[in-house]
């Protein structure tokens, strides 16, 4: 199915404030109600996988970065080709996989509403079999939690939260991101968290291609039918941002797979974004970021946990932005991998990459992603983000966030 800390910027801190309020609030209510680049700079890359793409300038001409075309064209791919249609082809010899190879041109107006709305949930999803036959340390599975529509508009009430799409060789798809900041750039963040899963295939396949971020998508949470002929600011009220640079963890790529797999406790990505349209900064034009902890707590020092995202499986349609909260427990793939945390939720596919939030002494962070789910849609698993995950962002942070 599906952090290193930074203060807050005076000039963002009221926005901030009364977001960090309501999500805070709603962490609190639902816990009571519960019960409680180049080949140098890839050897430097501690364990994330960090790859530069080509983009559009601010004429709208295609740029590539240094060294970028010359890589492509090693798989007999040309940059202009692709962005005119050539990323159609899903040929498993130029399906690109390496970190260096992830190519996502901006091609202006692909994502129009009809798109957006005709994409399906990217989902990982494990059996009930599955998941109890680990060798690990598990907790008891969670009663299931109900997922609550979130308050409209979103804007007010979830700013970070929004979707991702992407094109995969089943047809356009689509998952949930959160815009978090930027230690080395604060107050004018374009990083997004995601899945791994939605931006690369894991081992049997490569990255997708037109990633794209949409922030509270569908802002006033209309139905279907309200929708019908909506225009792209009904749809997308901050633009559309095209991934740039994408990033994602080593084990992902190498181990990730339609159950999740051995990547699955790694299935965590970082998204460095540019507008379609505009120049200011993502967190600029949405008024908000979450800043991520990498302290990794554990599941029973962690308190409360929420996540928030856009299912988009049935019984869900992907139009309309939910949350669930739940004390967390421990979920174990494996005696060699990390435990995961899990939660009870009904969020379906669509809801995968959206971020878990907790509160840390008064501020409202992100700690995890949505990664997996049984098929029955009554929990929700995701990582812990520690050491590795830190690596990943301060690499995208420190390499390409001033970008």
């Amino acid at each position: 199915m599906r952090s290193t800390l930074v203060s807050v910027a005076p000039r963002r801190g009221r926005r901030r404030t009364a977001l960090a309020a309501g999500l805070v609030a709603a962490l609190a209510l639902t816990a009571t109600a519960c019960g409680g680049a180049g080949d140098d700079e890839a050897d430097a890359r501690p364990s994330g996988s960090t790859s530069q793409a080509a983009g559009a300038g601010d004429d709208g001409t295609l740029e590539v970065p240094a060294g970028l075309a010359d890589r492509l064209k090693e798989h007999g791919i040309d940059v202009d080709d692709w962005k005119d249609g050539g990323w159609k082809d899903w040929d498993r010899d130029k399906w690109l996989s390496e970190a260096q190879d992830f190519v996502n041109p901006v091609i202006e107006g692909l994502w129009k509403p009809d798109r957006m709305k005709s994409a399906k949930a990217a989902d990982k999803t494990l059996t009930t079999k599955d998941a109890a036959a680990d060798q690990g340390v598990s907790d008891p599975e969670p009663a299931p939690v109900r997922a609550e529509a979130e308050e409209r508009p979103y804007h007010e009430h979830a700013a970070p939260v929004g979707k991702v799409f992407f094109d995969s060789p089943e047809g356009p798809m689509v998952c949930s991101g959160t815009v978090v900041t930027d230690v080395n750039h604060p107050g004018k963040s374009n990083l997004v968290w995601t899945a791994g899963h939605c931006v690369h295939a894991g081992g049997s396949g490569g990255w997708y291609r037109n990633i794209a971020f949409v922030p509270a998508y569908n802002d006033l949470g209309k139905s279907e039918a309200e929708l019908s002929g909506a225009t792209s600011v009904e749809m997308a009220p901050y633009g559309t941002w095209w991934a740039d640079w994408a990033s994602t963890s080593n084990q992902w790529i190498q181990g990730g797979s339609e159950s999740g797999g051995d990547g699955a406790a790694y299935d965590y990505s970082v998204l460095h974004v540019k507008p379609e349209q505009g120049s200011k900064s993502l967190e600029e034009t949405v008024g908000a970021a979450l800043d991520v902890d990498f302290s990794a707590p554990s599941a029973a020092e962690a308190g409360s946990m929420g996540a928030w995202g856009y299912p988009a499986a049935p019984p869900y349609n992907g139009l309309k932005m939910f949350k669930c909260v739940d004390r967390p427990g421990r979920l174990s793939l494996s005696p060699s991998l990390p435990t995961m945390y899990r939660i009870g939720c009904s969020m379906t596919g669509g809801s995968s990459g959206g971020g878990w939030f907790r509160v840390v002494d008064g501020e409202t962070k992100l700690v995890s992603n949505t990664s997996i789910g049984p098929l029955e849609n009554t929990w929700l698993a995701g990582p812990q983000l520690g050491p590795e995950a830190e690596a990943m962002y301060q690499n995208m942070s420190r390499t390409y966030g001033g970008q």
